[in-house]
């Protein structure tokens, strides 16, 4: 196979968790509550999880670091790296590494959120994670993708209709 049609090949479908919503609320308040540490803290884990730390630093090459917390206390630091951000439209980003391109020691998924105007002040809100293993897409599944990041959606379309 040539470089050029490895490029081409379609993604291992496999490999992806995909969660569709659409949100009453305008892509814009949807990219702010992605990207404004104080909003992000309000939504982006599913209660009774917190997020008592979110750092970003928004734009490629920029690390993010989001630490959620369980009822007990327990922190679960999640750090990483944007890939790509585009304001109001798609934000993608990285475990594989954690700061300054340093790399991860588990490297799990990269992550894919877009915001697509449909107008009327909606928005079909979708996060795409895409493993590097079947083996880790099916752990991601197990965890509770679906519910999680369902639940975690449904705080966002909340908190976004209130901006």
């Amino acid at each position: 196979m040539t470089a050029r049609a490895a490029q081409a090949a379609p993604a291992d479908e496999n490999r992806e968790l995909v969660l569709t919503r659409i949100i009453d609320a305008s892509p814009e308040a949807l990219f702010r509550c992605w990207t404004d540490p104080e909003l992000m803290k309000q939504w982006f884990a599913p209660k009774p999880f917190t997020v008592p730390v979110v750092e970003t630093d928004l734009r490629a090459g920029g690390a993010s670091l989001v630490v959620m917390r369980d009822p007990d206390g327990n922190d679960y630091p999640n750090p990483g790296v944007y890939l790509e951000v585009v304001p109001n439209q798609k934000i993608v980003f990285t475990d594989a590494f954690t700061e300054a391109w340093a790399p991860s020691q588990k490297p799990f998924m990269v992550a894919t959120v877009t915001f697509e105007d449909l107008g009327g002040g909606k928005t079909r809100y979708t996060a795409t994670a895409r493993h590097w293993t079947v083996a880790d897409r099916e752990t991601h599944e197990q965890m509770g993708f679906h519910e999680g990041w369902g639940i975690c959606a449904d705080q966002l379309a909340v908190l976004a209709a209130t901006l």
